[in-house]
C-alpha cells in the first residue's frame, strides 16, 4: 500500500504530460487545418529602413494588418509581406522589387516614395501586371502612363492655389523660392511658380540648394536674397536642408520683423518632432501647409499602441508621420481587396479591386480617384517656440476656414505671430522709393553704331545720357525690378573681352554691363549672360547689281550654246525627215535654210506651223518641246529669283572683304572655312561700311547680324544681305558670376520677345528691312544639271536618224546594188588594164588586152 502510494504521484506526474502533449498536438492540427483553408497573399515592402520614414511605415503596415485580422478573423486569405532595404538608391529598389516577383512571387509592391523610384518601379509593374504603391512621390504628367501605378501623396495643385491665395490676400506681389535641387522638388515646385504666375505673384528668384551646399554656399545666396531686399520666402526643402537655411538665415538677421516664411506641404511633412532645440527657436514664426488627417478615435488609439510597439533603438520616433497613415490605410485596402479577388465568380484583379475599395481610414474616407489617394485639405501651422500651432485650414474648395468659420480670404484665419514675434501682417515685398538699390552698369560707349549704343555728355548739365536699341531694352527688362541704375562709360576700346574681365574682377565697383555686347563661351567664364536679345549669327552685305544684261545670268555660256545647237539640230533632222514628201519644206537653198532655222527656234515658243506629215519627225518635235518645256520652267524661276535678288559671286583672292575694326567676332569669321578671305579692311561706322561698299573699295561687309541691319536700315535701297550664318550667339546683358537678377532679366527678356515688343523696339531703333538672302536665290543653270535631258535628246535624235536612214536604204535598195556592182566592175576592168601594161608592153598583141581596150572604148561611147 505504502509503494502504491509512492507511485501514484510518478503515474499522475505521466498522465499530466501526456495530456499536455495531446493538447498541443490537436492545437496544431486545427492551426494546419485552418491553414489549408486559408490563401497566402504575398506583398512586397520596398523601404529605405535607414529612414525615419521607412520605419514608420514599416511598423505601420505591420501593425494594421494585424489590426485588421483581428476584426476580419474569418476571412479566408492573409496578407503578408516581405521587406526589402533599398538604402535610398532608386536602383537598389528596382532590384529589390525584382527580386520580390522572382523569389517572393509577390502580388503587389509598396514603395517608391521618389519621383525616380516611381517610375523605375511604374516600368517594371507594367513589365509583370502588379500593381505598384507609392507613398509620397510628387504628383507628376510623366506618371500617368503608368496603368499600374498607385500614388498616395498629397494634393500640389490645391496646396499651389492655396500658398498663392495666402501670398495674395496679404497683398505680397513678389516672392523668392528656395527649393531642393533634386528632381522631386523640382517637379513638385511646378506647380507653385505656374499659380504664381497666373495670379501676379512675381518669383523674384529662385535659389536652389543640395544636401552638400556648404555652410558658405547658403549663407552667400542669402545674403544675395537681403540685398535684392526680399522679404517673403517660399521654402521647398526636405528637413535636412530647411533646418541648415533657418539657422544661417538667423545669424543674417532674415528671421526679424518685416520678414515672411511659408513653408510647403512637402517640406512640412518631412518634418518630424526630433529636431533639435535650437532649429525650433530659428523658425519662430514661420508658416506651414501641412496635410490634413482629421483626428479621430481611432487614429488617437493606433498612435498610442505604435508608439508602445517600437522597438527600444527607434525610440527617438515620437511621432506618426503622414505616410504611416497613409500606409495603414493602403494596408487595409490591400487585405480588403486581396480576400474579394478570392471569392467565388469573381474575375476582377487586384488593382481592380483597390480603386473599388471604399472605407472610413485613418486618413479619413479612403477612396481612389483616378489611381490616387490624394490629400487635399490642408492645416496652416504657425511655429511657435517649440511646438506648433494651428491657425486655420486650406480646403479643397478654394477657402480657408478655421474651428469656427469659412472664408475665401485669410482674414478668418487666427492671429498669426510673424518672426520678430510680432502679430501685426508684415509689408512683404513692396519697396518704398527711398528702399531702391543702385545698380551700377557698365556701358559701351564707342558710339561707332550711336542706333545701338549712344553715350554722350550733356554740355549743359554735365549728365551723361545714355541711348539706343541695346538700352531700351535693358530699362524695359530691369524695370520691374525697382532698381535704379548708374551708367558708368567704359572707356578701353571695343576689346569687350576685357570688359567682362573687369566686370568680373571690380565686384565692389560694378555689377553689370550693357551694350553692343556678343555672348561668347570666353566671356561666359568671368560673368553671367542674360538670353540673347538680337538675332544670332554673322550676315554679309554687299551692293546691289543694276547690270541691264541679268536675262543671261540663269544659263551658263555652255548651257547657251548647247541650247542653241540642239535648236538648230532639231530643224535639220525634221527638214530631212520631212523634205521629201512635205512642200512647205522644199524650195530653194535659201529658202529651206529659212525654214530649218525658224522650225528650230519657233519651239521655244511653240509657234511653228508647218504641218508635219511624217510620224518619225513629230517624234523627234514632241521629244524636243518637252526639253523645251523643262529649259524654259527653270529659266524663268530662276531669272525670277535673280530679279529679285542679284547673285553676287566672291572672289577670296582679289576682293575685300569689310569688317568692324578690332572685332575679334568678324575676324574668326574671316579666317573659318565657310567665310575665307586673303584680304580684309577694317571699318569704325555704319557710315564707313556704306561708303566703302559704294566706292568699290570693299566687295561686301561681314559682320554681326544687329550691325548690318543698322546698315540696311539707313540704305535700304543700295544694299541688300546675301548671306546669313548663325555662327554667334547674338547681344546678351552681362552680370557678376551668380548675380540673382540674371535668370529675371532673361525672364523679361522672353516676355519681350513673345509680346512682339522687342520687334517694335528693333523696327523704332534700326529701320528694320526684311532682307532677301542667297538662301532665297538659284545659282545659275549649268549644262551638267541638264546633261540628262540633253542626253534624252541626243538619244531620241539618232534613233530618228537611224530610222530615217534605214527606211532610205530600203526604198534606195535596188540602185544601190546596181550602182555597187558598176562601180566594181569598172574598177576591175581598170585593175586589169594597168597588170597588163605593166606585164606585156605591146598590149595589141595580146587578144585578152585587145578585147579589153575595145570593151573601154565602148563604154566610153
Amino acid at each position: 500500500m505504502e509503494k502504491f502510494c509512492i507511485q501514484n504521484p510518478i503515474l499522475l506526474s505521466f498522465l499530466l504530460v501526456l495530456l499536455l502533449f495531446i493538447s498541443i498536438a490537436s492545437t496544431q492540427n486545427d492551426d494546419v487545418d485552418d491553414g489549408r483553408k486559408r490563401v497566402q497573399i504575398r506583398v512586397g515592402l520596398v523601404l529605405d529602413l535607414g529612414s525615419v520614414e521607412g520605419k514608420i511605415v514599416k511598423s505601420s503596415v505591420s501593425m494594421a494588418l494585424s489590426d485588421f485580422y483581428a476584426i476580419n478573423n474569418d476571412y479566408k486569405t492573409r496578407v503578408s509581406f516581405s521587406v526589402r532595404n533599398s538604402h535610398g538608391e532608386p536602383l537598389l529598389a528596382l532590384a529589390s522589387a525584382v527580386d520580390l516577383l522572382q523569389t517572393e512571387g509577390v502580388e503587389a509592391i509598396i514603395g517608391g516614395n521618389s519621383l525616380l523610384d516611381a517610375k523605375l518601379l511604374g516600368e517594371l509593374g507594367e513589365k509583370a501586371r502588379v500593381p505598384l504603391i507609392s507613398l509620397n512621390s510628387p504628383m507628376s504628367l510623366s506618371l500617368s502612363k503608368y496603368s499600374y501605378l498607385i500614388q498616395a501623396t498629397h494634393d500640389s495643385a490645391s496646396e499651389a492655389k492655396g500658398i498663392t491665395s495666402f501670398i495674395n490676400g496679404f497683398g505680397w506681389n513678389s516672392v523668392a523660392l528656395l527649393y531642393e535641387d533634386h528632381d522631386d522638388w523640382r517637379e513638385s515646385m511646378q506647380f507653385l511658380v505656374e499659380h504664381f504666375h497666373e495670379n501676379n505673384v512675381r518669383v523674384q528668384s529662385k535659389v536652389g540648394f543640395t544636401v552638400s551646399s556648404s555652410e558658405n554656399f547658403v549663407m552667400d545666396r542669402l545674403r544675395k536674397l537681403k540685398d535684392l531686399r526680399t522679404t517673403v520666402f517660399v521654402v521647398h526643402l526636405s528637413e535636412v536642408i530647411a533646418t541648415h537655411v533657418f539657422q544661417c538665415a538667423g545669424r543674417l538677421g532674415l528671421m526679424g520683423d518685416g520678414f515672411v516664411w511659408i513653408l510647403t506641404a512637402k517640406t512640412m511633412n518631412s518634418f518630424h518632432e526630433n529636431i533639435d532645440g535650437l532649429v525650433k527657436e530659428a523658425m519662430e514664426g514661420v508658416v506651414g501647409f501641412k496635410s490634413y488627417i482629421p483626428m479621430s478615435k481611432e487614429l488617437q488609439n493606433f498612435t498610442l499602441r505604435w508608439r508602445k510597439s517600437l522597438p527600444v533603438e527607434e525610440a527617438e520616433i515620437t511621432r506618426l508621420s503622414i505616410s504611416g497613415v497613409w500606409a495603414h490605410d493602403i494596408a487595409w485596402a490591400l487585405a480588403s481587396a486581396a480576400e474579394v479577388t478570392r471569392m467565388k465568380n469573381v474575375s476582377s484583379t487586384l488593382l481592380e479591386e483597390i480603386t473599388k475599395t471604399r472605407f472610413n481610414g485613418l486618413s479619413g474616407d479612403f477612396r481612389l480617384d483616378n489611381k490616387k489617394l490624394l490629400s487635399n485639405k490642408f492645416e496652416i501651422i504657425n511655429m511657435i517656440g517649440s511646438s506648433e500651432r494651428r491657425v486655420g485650414f486650406w480646403n479643397s474648395n478654394g477657402s480657408f476656414s478655421n474651428r469656427r468659420q469659412l472664408s475665401s480670404t485669410h482674414n478668418k484665419l487666427e492671429t498669426i505671430i510673424w518672426p520678430g514675434g510680432s502679430a501685426q501682417s508684415p509689408k512683404g515685398s513692396s519697396l518704398r522709393e527711398s528702399d531702391r538699390k543702385k545698380l551700377r552698369v557698365l556701358v559701351t560707349s564707342s558710339n561707332r553704331f550711336p542706333r545701338l549704343v549712344k553715350v554722350e555728355t550733356d554740355p549743359v548739365t554735365n549728365e551723361l545720357i545714355v541711348e539706343g536699341f541695346c538700352i531700351e531694352v535693358f530699362r524695359a527688362s530691369i524695370s520691374p525690378f525697382n532698381y535704379e541704375v548708374e551708367y558708368i562709360p567704359w572707356l578701353n576700346g571695343s576689346n569687350y573681352d576685357n570688359l567682362a574681365y573687369a566686370l568680373s574682377s571690380q565686384k565692389d565697383k560694378y555689377d553689370a554691363a550693357v551694350g553692343d555686347i556678343t555672348i561668347t563661351s570666353n566671356r561666359s567664364m568671368y560673368v553671367d549672360f542674360t538670353l540673347p536679345f538680337t538675332e544670332m549669327g554673322l550676315g554679309i552685305v554687299a551692293l546691289k547689281e543694276r547690270s541691264m544684261w541679268v536675262f543671261f545670268q540663269p544659263l551658263t555660256p555652255d548651257l547657251w550654246i548647247t541650247s542653241a545647237a540642239f535648236f538648230v539640230l532639231t530643224g535639220i533632222i525634221v527638214w530631212l525627215i520631212e523634205r521629201a514628201e512635205n512642200k512647205e519644206f522644199q524650195g530653194s537653198w535659201p529658202q529651206q535654210i529659212g525654214v530649218v532655222l525658224w522650225f528650230g527656234f519657233s519651239t521655244l515658243v511653240y509657234a511653228h506651223r508647218e504641218r508635219l506629215k511624217h510620224n518619225l519627225s513629230r517624234f523627234v518635235v514632241t521629244v524636243w518641246v518637252f526639253a523645251v518645256l523643262i529649259l524654259t520652267a527653270s529659266y524663268t524661276a530662276t531669272l525670277t529669283s535673280m530679279m529679285t535678288v542679284q547673285q553676287i559671286r566672291f572672289n577670296s583672292n582679289e576682293d575685300y572683304v569689310g569688317h568692324l575694326s578690332g572685332s575679334l567676332i568678324a575676324n574668326v569669321a574671316l579666317t573659318s572655312s565657310s567665310l575665307r578671305a586673303m584680304r580684309s579692311l577694317g571699318l569704325n561706322s555704319s557710315a564707313d561700311y556704306a561708303q566703302a561698299l559704294l566706292n568699290k573699295t570693299v566687295s561686301f561687309v561681314v559682320d554681326e547680324l544687329p550691325y548690318l541691319k543698322v546698315l540696311l536700315g539707313e540704305n535700304p535701297t543700295l544694299f541688300l544681305m546675301v548671306k546669313t550664318q548663325s555662327t554667334t550667339n547674338g547681344f546678351g546683358f552681362m552680370f557678376q558670376k551668380g548675380f540673382e537678377l540674371v535668370p529675371n532679366v532673361s525672364r523679361e527678356i522672353s516676355k519681350l520677345r513673345t509680346s512682339e515688343k522687342l520687334n517694335e523696339m528693333e523696327k523704332r531703333w534700326l529701320d528694320k528691312q526684311l532682307p532677301y538672302t542667297t538662301d532665297d536665290t538659284s545659282n545659275p543653270i549649268t549644262l551638267y544639271r541638264f546633261r540628262g535631258l540633253f542626253m534624252i535628246t541626243g538619244v531620241s535624235f539618232a534613233f530618228a536618224l537611224a530610222v530615217l536612214l534605214i527606211v532610205w536604204l530600203r526604198d534606195k535598195w535596188t540602185v544601190l546594188v546596181d550602182s555597187v556592182k558598176l562601180f566594181l566592175s569598172r574598177q576591175i576592168i581598170h585593175f586589169r588594164i594597168h597588170f597588163s601594161r605593166n606585164i606585156h608592153p605591146s598590149p595589141l598583141d595580146d587578144p585578152i588586152g585587145e578585147n579589153a581596150v575595145q570593151m573601154a572604148q565602148r563604154n566610153r561611147q
